[in-house]
């Protein structure tokens, strides 16, 4: 639980500072751009799959109440 925190926040917090400081950096805005808005839709997909959360499934991927 903790491993997967901590994996959340680098990725969160990463891709916010990279999505920040795109606009300061020349010829590379959009791409620096994506790669931050790609690590903030990553740590999303990371904490929701993490069992026993908020989401309140056994198991978020496959098995989840819409699939009974």
């Amino acid at each position: 639980m903790i491993f997967s925190f901590i994996i959340f926040l680098v990725l969160f917090l990463g891709g916010l500072l990279l999505m920040g400081y795109a606009f300061d950096i020349e010829g590379f805005e959009a791409l620096m751009f994506c790669a931050g808005l790609t690590a903030v839709t990553l740590s999303m997909a990371w904490i929701m799959r993490e069992r026993g959360s908020a989401t309140r499934r056994a198991d978020n991927w496959d098995g989840g109440p819409s699939a009974h």
